[in-house]
C-alpha cells in the first residue's frame, strides 16, 4: 500500500491544476472536482498530496465568565477537551490536509501548528474556514488555501467533530485517499479510483502545452525556464 501511495503521488508531481482539470474533463467530469473560486492560496505556490480529511463544527456551548488569568487556563482545557487535533498524530508523508471548518471565521491553523504538521509529512492545507498568522505562514512557505483569513483562535468558536470521513470543502466532497492538487488557479480533487487515468491525461496535455509554449519562447528569444523544459 505504501508503494501504491508513493507511485500515485509521483504521477501528479509535475501537472498543474489546469492540466488536472483537463484530465477530468476527458472523463466527462466537467463539473466535478474543482473547488469554488473563493478557496484561494495565501501565496503563489503549487503542491499536491493525498487527502487527509477532518471536520470541525461551530461551538455549541457558552463562554464562561472568566478573568484573564482564568481565561488562559480555560483555553488549555478547551484545546484538550473541546477542540483537539487528534488527526495530527496520524499524518503520513504526502498528506494534504482537507479541513471542513463549517465556514467558521476562526484560525484553527496558524504559523506554529502548520509547521508541526509539515514536520510530520503534510504537503499542504485547504480549509472551508479561516487561517491566521498568515504573514508567518507565507514567510515559512507553508502551502495553504482557505476561504478566508482570520484573526481569532478557536475558543468559543469551533469544536472538533471527526476525521477520515468524507467532507465538503469548496463545494467538493472529498474522500480520504483522494488526490488533491493545488496552485495559483485554486484546488482540484481527483477521486482515488480514477486518479491514474486522470494523471495520464493531465500529463499528456501538460507536455503538449510545454512544447507549444517552448516554440513561442524560442521565437521571442526568451530563455527557457522550468515550465517549458
Amino acid at each position: 500500500m505504501a508503494t501504491d501511495r508513493k507511485n500515485l503521488l509521483a504521477l501528479f508531481a509535475d501537472v498543474r491544476v489546469a492540466d488536472v482539470r483537463d484530465g477530468m474533463d476527458t472523463m466527462l467530469l466537467h463539473f466535478k472536482g474543482s473547488m469554488t473560486p473563493d478557496i484561494r492560496p495565501l501565496f503563489r505556490t503549487r503542491t499536491h498530496g493525498i487527502a487527509k480529511t477532518v471536520r470541525y463544527l461551530p461551538f455549541k456551548g457558552r463562554i464562561p465568565e472568566l478573568t484573564p488569568d482564568q481565561y488562559w487556563e480555560w483555553s488549555g482545557t478547551y484545546y484538550r477537551d473541546i477542540c483537539p487535533y487528534p488527526w495530527v498524530q496520524t499524518l503520513q508523508d504526502g498528506d494534504f490536509v482537507v479541513i471542513d471548518q463549517s465556514g467558521v471565521d476562526a484560525g484553527l491553523m496558524g504559523s506554529e501548528n502548520t509547521l508541526g504538521c509539515v514536520r510530520k509529512g503534510a504537503r499542504g492545507f485547504v480549509s472551508s474556514g479561516g487561517v491566521r498568522d498568515t504573514d508567518e505562514i507565507i514567510l515559512q512557505q507553508v502551502p495553504f488555501w482557505s476561504k478566508m483569513v482570520s484573526q481569532s483562535m478557536v475558543q468559543g468558536r469551533l469544536q472538533y467533530d471527526t476525521m477520515d470521513v468524507p467532507v465538503c470543502v469548496g463545494g467538493v466532497t472529498v474522500h480520504p485517499g483522494d488526490v488533491v492538487v493545488a496552485d495559483g488557479d485554486g484546488v482540484i480533487v481527483v477521486p482515488a479510483g480514477i486518479a491514474e487515468e486522470v494523471a495520464r491525461q493531465a500529463d499528456g496535455e501538460h507536455q503538449r502545452d510545454k512544447k507549444a509554449r517552448r516554440a513561442h519562447y524560442d521565437a521571442l528569444g526568451k530563455s527557457a525556464d522550468k515550465t517549458v523544459a
